[in-house]
C-alpha cells in the first residue's frame, strides 16, 4: 500500500469519495485499509458505524477525502432512520461512490435499495463485492452482481485483495496535482452522553456531519472534520459520550471510551460540554481531571442554555456555584454559554477558541520570568525542607502547550503543592493567563539563588 499516504485534510477543496452500503458489508474495513489507520470501529455487528468519518489520503500523487458512512437499512428503529437520512443528505456533497456488497451473502433486497439511492445521486459509481476470499472463484461469485450494470471489483478487504483495483478506479477520476497539507489545532468535543456534543459539532461545521438523536450513546466513534476561524485551520473531533465505567458493559462502549481517551491525549484543546439545565456533575469532574492530567487546554461549554434560561432566569449564578463546587481543583475554567440547536453563543465560543489558541502558545522570555520570580518569592516565605530553607535559582518556560515552567531549586522535594499553586496564581495574574491550566516543575540545581 505504498501508494497511499494518509494525513489530515488540507485547506483546499479535495474530491470526496464516499463508501456506502448496507450494514456489516465491510465499509469500515475498507476505510481503515485506504487510510492506513484504525479510526473506524470494526466489529462483526450491524450498525457499528453511526457517524461519517473523513480522512484525506494521497493516491499516486493525487489527493482525495475518503468518507466512511453508516450502514443503510430499512430497519424501523430511530437510529437506522437517522443514518439513512444522514447518508442520503451527504451524497449530494461527494464526487464519487464506492458501493460495498457482501459476496458471501449475495445480492439482497437491501443491496438493491442502496443501489437505487446511489444511482439517484448521479455520481460515478464503483460496486465492490467484498468477502471473496478465494481468488479463483471471484468471477463465479461476481456473476449475480452484474445485474446492476456497473463496473465491478471483487475483493477481500481482510486479505487486501482488490484494493489496488479500487485505488486505480479512484485515481483515474481524480484531478492532477494536490494541495499542501497543513496541520490544524486539534479541538475535541467531550462530555457525558446526550449533552449536545454532536449538535455543537454540526453548528460549528455548518453541516450535518455528526449524527444527532435523543438516544444516549449514538456516537461511538471519534469523528474528525476541519473548520476555519479567521483563516486559521482547526481539526474538530466529536467524540463518544463518556459514561461511568460500571455502565460500560457492552464491547462498543468500552471501545468508545478508549477512543475518547485517545482523542483527549491527541488533542490540543478540549471543549467539555455540560448540560446547562443540569450543571456539572461528579462525572464531569472526572472527565476534567483526565483532561488536566494530560495537560490540555479546556473550555467549559454550558450547552442547552436556552432551556436553562426558560427554567430559571438566574441559572448562570446556580451554574457557576456548581462549577466552583464540582471543579474546585480548577475553579477558573473559562465558561461559554451556548444553545447548539438554536446556534446561540457560537460567536462567543469561536472567540474563546481563538483566545485559547493565543494563550496556549504564549511565550514568556526567561528574563521576564525571573524578574517576576524575584518579586513573587519575596511576597511569600520560602518553603522549608527539613531544617533548610528552599532556595530558588531561576525559572524558565518549557516548550509545552499550554505553558509549563521549570523552577530550579536546591531542594525540589520541599516545594509542596500549596507553594506551586501560589506561584501558578501569581504567574496567571502577572501574564494575563487566568483560565489557563499551567504547570510548574521543580528540578534540583546548585548555584546562586535569586
Amino acid at each position: 500500500m505504498s501508494a497511499i499516504q494518509s494525513n489530515d485534510m488540507p485547506s483546499a477543496y479535495l474530491p470526496k469519495v464516499a463508501i456506502i452500503g448496507r450494514p456489516n458489508v465491510g465499509k469500515s474495513s475498507l476505510f481503515n485499509v485506504l487510510t492506513g489507520r484504525r479510526k473506524a470501529v470494526v466489529k462483526d455487528q450491524p450498525g457499528v458505524t453511526r457517524d461519517i468519518l473523513v480522512e484525506s489520503i494521497e493516491i499516486w500523487g493525487k489527493w482525495c477525502e475518503i468518507l466512511d458512512t453508516g450502514g443503510l437499512t430499512e430497519a424501523p428503529d430511530l437510529v437506522s432512520h437517522l443514518i439513512h437520512e444522514q447518508v442520503v443528505d451527504i451524497l449530494g456533497t461527494v464526487d464519487y461512490l464506492l458501493l460495498i456488497m457482501d459476496g458471501r451473502v449475495g445480492v439482497t433486497p437491501e443491496d438493491r435499495e442502496v443501489f437505487k439511492i446511489a444511482k439517484s445521486a448521479k455520481k460515478p459509481l464503483l460496486i465492490v463485492v467484498n468477502k471473496l476470499d478465494r481468488i479463483h472463484d471471484i468471477e463465479v461469485n461476481l456473476a449475480e452482481f452484474y445485474e446492476f450494470g456497473e463496473t465491478l471489483v471483487g475483493a477481500s478487504f481482510e486479505n487486501r485483495h482488490g484494493v489496488s483495483e479500487i485505488l486505480e478506479w479512484i485515481n483515474e477520476r481524480l484531478p492532477t496535482g494536490h494541495a499542501e497539507l497543513s496541520e490544524g489545532l486539534r479541538l475535541s468535543i467531550v462530555g457525558k452522553p446526550n449533552v449536545g456534543k454532536s449538535s455543537l459539532s454540526n453548528a460549528l461545521l455548518g453541516e450535518r456531519r455528526m449524527l444527532v438523536s435523543p438516544i444516549a450513546g449514538t456516537t461511538i466513534d471519534s469523528v474528525e472534520a476541519p473548520f476555519y476561524l479567521n483563516d486559521k485551520k482547526f481539526i474538530l473531533v466529536d467524540t463518544a459520550g463518556l459514561r461511568r465505567s460500571s455502565r460500560r458493559e457492552e464491547d462498543l462502549e468500552i471501545i468508545s471510551a478508549y477512543k475518547t481517551s485517545e482523542s483527549i491525549r491527541r488533542s490540543d484543546l478540549l471543549l467539555l460540554v455540560v448540560d446547562a439545565t443540569m450543571g456539572p456533575t461528579d462525572q464531569d469532574a472526572k472527565i476534567l481531571q483526565a483532561i488536566l492530567e494530560s495537560h490540555k487546554m479546556v473550555l467549559l461549554v454550558a450547552n442547552k442554555s436556552d432551556l436553562a434560561l426558560e427554567q430559571d432566569e438566574n441559572f448562570k449564578i446556580r451554574f457557576q456555584d456548581q462549577v466552583k463546587r464540582e471543579f474546585h481543583f480548577y475553579s477558573d475554567i473559562p465558561i461559554v454559554y451556548t444553545s447548539a440547536t438554536n446556534k446561540r453563543g457560537l460567536m462567543d465560543l469561536t472567540k474563546k477558541i481563538q483566545w485559547a489558541e493565543e494563550k496556549m502558545f504564549l511565550k514568556i522570555s526567561t528574563s521576564s520570568l525571573n524578574d517576576f520570580f524575584v518579586e513573587a518569592i519575596r511576597k511569600a516565605p520560602s518553603p522549608v525542607y527539613g531544617n533548610t530553607n528552599v532556595k530558588f535559582y531561576y525559572l524558565t518556560q518549557t516548550n509545552q502547550h499550554p505553558p509549563a515552567f521549570i523552577a530550579f531549586a536546591n531542594h525540589p522535594d520541599g516545594v509542596d503543592n500549596a507553594y506551586r499553586r501560589f506561584l501558578i496564581n501569581r504567574i496567571k495574574e502577572k501574564f494575563d493567563l487566568a483560565g489557563v491550566p499551567l504547570r510548574i516543575f521543580v528540578m534540583k540545581s546548585g548555584g546562586r539563588s535569586l
